[in-house]
């Protein structure tokens, strides 16, 4: 049995369970396209059966590299950038707890991300923060020239190289990428670089359960057999219940479509939980960048509450209404914390007192929930019970498939993502990069 749910009461007043049913033979349709791997963009549908063909002897690899690392280092670098290392990033985030050790040492190194932007003065305080450190590097990369990634490899490339030396760094250095080409490939092979493959049917943003997920989650000391199992328990309940009172994913892909429909283009995805903030900005690639073409798609995006209830919160309640919410709730706290009692009650709290913070946290989630939708704001439920990483398996494969059957909804390939080519193009000519001289002048013209 899975975990997660979907609650969607907070919808009806907006949507009526008929409009929701309407789609049931279409969404079929769709998750037929994706099993018999016959819709668009059917080349990049390896992910969908990821989770039950992952074999114990890549596991295995993992963690035994993991070890190494780990014992090797205070420090790791991961150098991606887009679903290169948000997968990553957002389940290390989640379970690694708010005041994570910092230092390195017996409780593992710390895992730290380059590549993921071009600001030069993060680049150099990393190069001296890492001055003081053992350090090691994963670098991901299916082509190896991807600009920022590359940009930031070769500083850290060289900084590690004349820090322990070429034959060290090269046993410090783990690379992710193609199987068989590609300039970090190359460079892997030519010195020794412990790799591994990106498979070529997953795209980037639905790579976070290949190695280029895994191996860092494993490095930061999580379970990866865990994360995949919840994937593949949500997996095959997802392909064995094709009706929207089955699978959650089908009806979220449907709910939110059918809010588009009515006008409702922005979706804010939103946790209560601070801990959830970078897998929020992995949704928010996966979802922007698989169905934002072509004039069409929700545009995804995230808060966490209750801190930006305090900033963006105004607007929600009573700006445009073009918009609608998802909850993403966590059930359980991993720990239990209560309001004290107070004899003078100088800030009158005393009427929570004994009241435990989570609780506190429930009540603001569903009276801002009724307050949004009172205010003309859908609102849509994601509850996990427990933040796991099983729990974050499952969450991880029902968003995958829930953003497939959406693109497939709007009309799209959700699995491309040709607009990203406009600012490349755009930036190597501005560069004078080799084959762009003429357009650079028109550019620069134009600045």
């Amino acid at each position: 049995m899975i975990s997660l749910s979907v609650k969607h009461a907070q919808v009806l007043p907006f949507v009526s369970e008929d409009e929701i049913r309407m789609f049931e033979q279409e969404i079929k349709l769709h998750r037929d396209h994706i099993y018999n791997k016959s819709g668009k963009g059917s080349d990049f549908l390896g992910w969908v059966d990821l989770p039950e063909n992952t074999g114990s002897d890549l596991l295995d690899r993992i963690e035994s590299d993991a070890r190494t690392i780990r014992e090797q280092s205070d420090a790791v670098v991961v150098v991606g950038i887009g679903g290169s290392y948000l997968g990553a990033r957002a389940v290390i985030e989640a379970l690694s707890g708010n005041f994570h050790d910092r230092s390195g040492g017996s409780s593992g190194p710390q895992v730290v991300y380059a590549g993921q932007h071009l600001d030069e003065d993060y680049l150099h305080e990393l190069l001296q923060w890492l001055d003081n450190r053992s350090y090691s590097m994963i670098v991901i990369s299916k082509s190896g020239t991807t600009t920022e990634p590359a940009i930031a490899f070769r500083l850290l490339r060289r900084h590690l190289e004349q820090k322990v030396g070429k034959d060290e760094a090269a046993r410090r250095i783990f690379a992710i990428t193609d199987a068989s080409k590609g300039a970090l490939k190359k460079l892997a092979d030519a010195r020794g670089y412990t790799s591994y493959t990106i498979p070529d049917d997953v795209g980037g943003r639905y790579s976070v359960l290949t190695p280029v997920g895994l191996l860092p989650v494993a490095v930061a000391g999580f379970d990866v057999r865990k994360l995949m199992e919840g994937a593949k328990r949500m997996a095959l309940h997802l392909r064995d219940n094709d009706t929207l009172d089955g699978n959650p994913a089908a009806r979220y892909a449907v709910i939110r479509n059918v809010l588009l429909h009515k006008g409702m283009s922005t979706e804010i995805m939103a946790s209560y939980n601070p801990a959830m903030q970078y897998m929020i900005e992995w949704w928010k690639q996966l979802f922007g960048e698989s169905e934002g073409k072509e004039g069409r798609g929700i545009f995804p995006a995230g808060v966490v509450f209750t801190t930006d209830l305090h900033s963006m919160g105004q607007y929600i309640q009573e700006g445009q209404r073009h918009l609608f919410e998802t909850v993403l709730t966590i059930g359980e706290s991993k720990h239990s914390l209560s309001i004290p009692e107070d004899p003078d009650d100088d800030d009158g709290l005393n009427y929570i007192a004994g009241k435990r913070i989570s609780y506190v946290n429930r009540m603001a989630s569903g009276g801002t929930m009724l307050a949004h939708v009172d205010g003309g704001v859908p609102n849509i439920e994601l509850v996990l019970p427990e933040l796991s990483a099983a729990a974050l398996g499952e969450l991880i494969y029902f968003y995958e498939m829930a953003c497939a059957l959406s693109g497939y909804m709007l009309g799209v390939n959700p699995f491309d993502q040709p607009g990203v080519e406009a600012y490349k193009r755009n930036m190597f000519a501005l560069l004078e990069k080799p084959g762009f001289e003429e357009e650079g002048k028109a550019l620069k013209n134009r600045l």
